[in-house]
């Protein structure tokens, strides 16, 4: 925490703190908001929430939080990218979902991000399991697109001016057992970690019990009270995201260039400088294939704090970069 500013989102401190190391004035425009401006001589440049800055044009987020019009530009970019559909009216979900049957999928709204309203479903499920997950779905926008779900580890690769800065491998909320203790106990007792806490003023994201946690443990056929035994792994989701108690581990130095390359290729096919590219790999030391790897999202706000304190591995000063590309 950078004393004075704990309120900010933790990304945002980071921003501040190598700005006051350079000699860069800083003032707070809006604390709710995290906008700041900086200013150094006759240089003046504002940021919001520590990535959206100028270097970006104002199309780029557009594009990037318009899931339906992302895909369609990197597959002209030749990226591969899971099929799917979009569906605008939950009358229409049974024709859309036809091609789907039988097979692992993802629904999600059509323009969020931090993983809200997305649901992995995986056979054998229902009917009623489809229609509910795109209900859940359509609370966050008027359109819904339902994809293929695609197999192997998810990485966010953080792209900054043309170079992949950092590799995160996102593991879904968990608990470990011990044979003694619930899972309620023992989310409790992970949510003890000065690392954990909520509204992204530190690294984690602390584990929420809601609803759906609760329904897929049910899927695993376990609740809230189970007493998973010792060593144990219980995961409470299925999306990775940080933002719902997920763990981060570093894997800038393990994954294979080219895989970089695509992350990269792909930030510039929607004209972004700087992005949160989330691609699933099922081998991250096998060249890549369509077989083998499958962009599923861009993101066009990445946080930088999940990349400078990861549950494991090392700081990559994220905030560096994003100061250099904007000159100072």
């Amino acid at each position: 925490m950078l004393k004075g500013y704990e309120s900010l989102e933790l990304s945002t401190q980071m921003i501040i703190k190598e700005a006051i190391n350079r000699g860069i004035k800083v003032e707070v425009l809006d604390w709710d908001d995290n906008f700041i401006r900086l200013i150094k001589d006759d240089k003046i440049e504002y940021l919001k929430q520590a990535t959206r800055t100028s270097a970006d044009r104002y199309i780029s987020p557009l594009i990037m939080e318009n899931k339906e019009v992302t895909k369609l530009i990197l597959r002209e970019k030749a990226l591969n990218v899971p099929s799917g559909q979009t569906i605008k009216s939950i009358d229409d979900y049974k024709t859309k979902t036809l091609e789907f049957k039988g097979k692992d999928i993802v629904i999600k709204p059509k323009s969020t991000n931090f993983g809200q309203g997305v649901v992995i479903l995986k056979n054998p499920y229902t009917d009623y399991d489809v229609k509910n997950a795109i209900e859940q779905a359509f609370k966050f926008d008027q359109s819904v697109l339902v994809e293929e779900f695609i197999s192997g580890k998810e990485y966010r690769f953080l792209v900054i001016d043309d170079e992949v800065i950092a590799i995160l491998h996102r593991v879904p909320a968990n608990v470990t057992g011990d044979g003694k203790h619930t899972i309620t106990e023992l989310v409790e007792e992970k949510n003890k970690d000065p690392l954990r806490g909520k509204g992204y003023v530190t690294p984690l994201e602390k584990i929420n019990l809601g609803v759906i946690e609760k329904e897929y443990l049910a899927f695993q056929g376990k609740d809230f009270n189970t007493i998973p035994i010792e060593n144990e792994i219980v995961y409470l989701r299925e999306n990775s995201n940080i933002s719902t108690g997920g763990d981060s581990i570093d894997f800038t130095d393990d994954i294979i260039n080219e895989y970089k390359i695509i992350a990269v290729e792909a930030a510039k096919a929607v004209g972004a400088k700087i992005c949160g590219a989330d691609i699933i790999i099922n081998n991250i030391k096998e060249l890549p294939n369509n077989d083998n790897y499958s962009i599923i999202e861009l993101n066009f706000n990445p946080a930088l704090h999940i990349h400078d304190f990861p549950y494991k591995g090392i700081n990559r000063q994220a905030e560096k970069k994003v100061l250099d590309l904007l000159g100072f």
